[in-house]
């Protein structure tokens, strides 16, 4: 895994409301500014411009756009958490309902615009904070995962752990490459493929 760049740490950690509010302002003009403009012209003057803040009061919370775009990608890490996870169904049978709700769950917290989530795959730096982030999500969602693994009757794996590994590993590239591209096939023809897919492993089908 490579190294944290020190430059893209925040300069300033809100302790306040009003400091917070204009750090999430300035994050939300970021995401308007590059999904309109690309990253290349997503200039900290336009991110200013957008927030209605000065470019020094933008340079008091962040270093550069680089550090800006890291904390966007941070904070779609961390919405990506199985929300539902607790709630499923594990009865005999209901397998594919519980694939499904995994992967829908993926796709939804991939709904931002595919041009914003391109800019966020494609050219987000790597920060300390964001490696963090990183591990956080993979291994609570991995451990979200490796539970219905455990408990769902119909499961049929070797392993949990390598299973529970494979699954997030395969719905997460598959669903951050397809959200992210042009469409050209239907979210639901994609969502059944993977669907079918993840099912057959996991029952063991020959």
């Amino acid at each position: 895994m490579p190294s944290a760049d020190r430059r893209l740490e925040p300069r300033r950690k809100p302790r306040q409301v009003r400091a917070e509010l204009t750090r999430e302002r300035i994050l939300t003009a970021a995401a308007r500014v590059f999904a309109e403009h690309g990253y290349a012209a997503g200039t900290t003057n336009r991110i200013a411009e957008r927030a209605r803040i000065s470019i020094g009061s933008l340079y008091q919370y962040f270093p550069n756009k680089d550090a800006i775009l890291a904390e966007l990608l941070i904070q779609h890490i961390d919405r990506g958490i199985w929300t539902d996870a607790d709630e499923l169904d594990l009865s005999p049978g209901t397998l594919e309902a519980t694939v499904r709700a995994l992967i829908r769950d993926a796709i939804d917290n991939h709904g931002d615009d595919p041009q914003l989530l391109r800019v966020m795959i494609e050219e987000a730096p790597v920060s300390q904070e964001l490696l963090d982030a990183i591990e956080r999500h993979g291994k609570l969602r991995t451990a979200q995962v490796r539970d219905v693994i455990v408990r769902h009757p119909d499961v049929r794996v070797g392993d949990p752990d390598v299973a529970a590994e494979i699954i997030m590993f395969t719905v997460e590239m598959n669903t951050h490459k397809f959200m992210a591209a042009p469409r050209t096939i239907p979210v639901e023809t994609f969502e059944n493929e993977l669907v079918a897919m993840v099912t057959r492993y996991l029952r063991g089908d020959q």
